[in-house]
């Protein structure tokens, strides 16, 4: 079983503690920003970065369908890490200053692939798709905050 890495970012116009609290609101805004492969989205406890604990579906394929219940924590100043409960996948986002009131996004999900010819597929085609997914999820949230 090998390890699969995906990752993705964007440069966002709006200064880092801003695009930071913008992720790291699960009550209102982070349900805005995802696309039509999330759904049945529900915050369970907390909403606010640290202790957030989140339930969403995410359909990475038609027929790959992932019940996510991921825990929310802040190892660092401008990092959130999502722990799913339900799998091993973790996604980190990271918000770094990137000159003057702008952002540099860097969002990473890493799991334990399945063994076989079909962690092969997953492991070459799943980063790539999922990468797609978080574009959209970055795209949305440019646009939210540099509205």
């Amino acid at each position: 079983m090998a390890q699969v890495e995906a990752t993705t970012e964007r440069i966002v116009a709006g200064g880092a503690e801003a695009v930071f609290d913008a992720l790291a609101d699960y009550k209102d805004t982070r349900a805005k920003l995802l696309p039509g492969h999330f759904s049945e989205y529900q915050v369970r406890e907390g909403g606010d970065g640290e202790g957030t604990l989140v339930h969403w579906k995410l359909q990475a394929t038609s027929k790959r369908i992932r019940d996510c219940l991921l825990e929310v924590t802040e190892p660092t100043d401008g990092q959130l890490v999502e722990k799913d409960r339900n799998s091993s996948m973790v996604t980190t986002w990271t918000v770094t200053p990137a000159g003057e009131g702008r952002s540099r996004v860097v969002v990473t999900s890493v799991w334990n692939g399945a063994g076989g010819i079909g962690g092969f597929f997953e492991r070459t085609f799943a980063p790539k798709g999922l990468a797609r997914i978080y574009d959209e999820v970055l795209a949305n949230l440019a646009a939210e905050v540099e509205k």
